[in-house]
């Protein structure tokens, strides 16, 4: 249910695997040398009076607080649904441009704070922590909402509710982790909107941009899955067998699709389908589909024959819906096929595979 992304790993997110890596090994190698960690507190006191530049650039990049940083490691592996979708250069400019309008906000929410409450803010959690709240700007209205369970049959689970749980839990982990979260949502919905043309005046350059591409992307980059690796590619013996065992799915459902609506009586949906029956696995369909045979001319009759499952048609809102949420187009499209265009089974059976 977390993955609500496909299960394509880091496969084109070389910044979210950099991110990944890059700021969870500073975090642990800070816990292992605990005398470098006033390097790295991010003081507003310090970089507002005493001009420390490093303390905002170090504060606002490496977690001091290992529960900060797993929170944050999860949020952007689940986010890194937009660095695929948008690209890793406008990605990167999102997170430079909510980077910079955040830091203006946390001085700017720390002086309300102060003139309200009369308690000066000395000290926030270090971390690139508004930059992942304001992530959560886009996920909430571009990422489609699909119920997945019922709680008591009064709370709705949805393919979204683990990450907002999640967020919860980095939220409440620290005393003035709020004032960095309301920073990171107000910048995030600032930059998301262009507010002031601010996506034209906070991104990153092209230069920078092609440097990356060929300098740090190489490192970071993830090979392609196998499960969408061609066969003739250097397949495994595991995936040979779970293509012969798809095929053989594949010819149960088509037997069943087309006997039911040959006597047609509509199948009633429900929520207790096996998936792993009905529904053949994603990988390598369409590749190696065997014909189906055609009955025998006694049997035929070509003026009341059903068409094919593969012939049905598919919305192309339906499928740009699924490609949004991380999957390929021809998994959503296949995944439709198979589910008769019934989006909540096709994403089901996505997420479930």
């Amino acid at each position: 249910m977390f993955t609500t992304t496909g299960s394509r790993g880091l496969y084109k997110a070389p910044l979210s695997k950099g991110l990944l890596l890059v700021l969870s090994g500073l975090t642990v190698m800070l816990t292992l040398l605990p005398q470098y960690h006033e390097l790295f507190v991010y003081n507003l006191q310090a970089v507002a009076q005493q001009h420390q530049v490093w303390s905002l650039l170090c504060g606002r990049l490496v977690y001091l607080d290992v529960k900060d940083a797993f929170c944050s490691s999860l949020l952007i592996y689940n986010f890194r649904i937009f660095e695929r979708r948008f690209g890793t250069r406008k990605f990167a400019s999102f997170l430079l441009g909510t980077w910079c309008l955040s830091a203006l906000m946390d001085f700017l929410l720390a002086q309300a704070f102060q003139f309200l409450f009369d308690y000066e803010v000395e000290e926030l959690p270090a971390g690139l922590l508004a930059p992942v709240f304001s992530l959560f700007v886009p996920f909430y209205g571009l990422i489609p909402k699909v119920p997945v369970t019922q709680v008591l049959g009064q709370i709705h689970i949805t393919n979204k509710s683990l990450v907002y749980i999640v967020g919860l839990q980095l939220l409440t982990s620290s005393p003035f982790m709020w004032l960095l979260a309301l920073s990171g949502l107000i910048s995030g919905a600032l930059y998301h909107s262009n507010v002031l043309w601010l996506q034209k005046l906070l991104f990153v350059p092209s230069w920078v941009s092609f440097i990356g591409r060929y300098v740090l992307e190489p490192i970071f980059s993830s090979s392609r899955p196998s499960s969408e690796t061609p066969l003739g590619m250097g397949a495994t013996l595991d995936i040979q067998r779970q293509q012969r065992m798809d095929i053989l799915d594949q010819q149960l459902l088509l037997a069943q699709y087309n006997e039911s609506t040959r006597i047609n009586r509509p199948q009633p949906q429900s929520g207790l389908l096996q998936w792993t029956r009905f529904f053949p696995s994603l990988r390598q369909r369409g590749q190696n589909r065997p014909p189906v045979e055609p009955r025998p001319q006694a049997e035929a009759q070509p003026s009341t024959e059903s068409p094919r499952l593969d012939n049905s048609p598919v919305g192309e809102e339906q499928v740009a819906l699924l490609v949004e949420m991380g999957f390929s187009r021809t998994d959503a499209l296949e995944a439709l096929r198979v589910s008769n265009n019934d989006i909540n089974m096709a994403t089901n059976f996505l997420l479930q595979h």
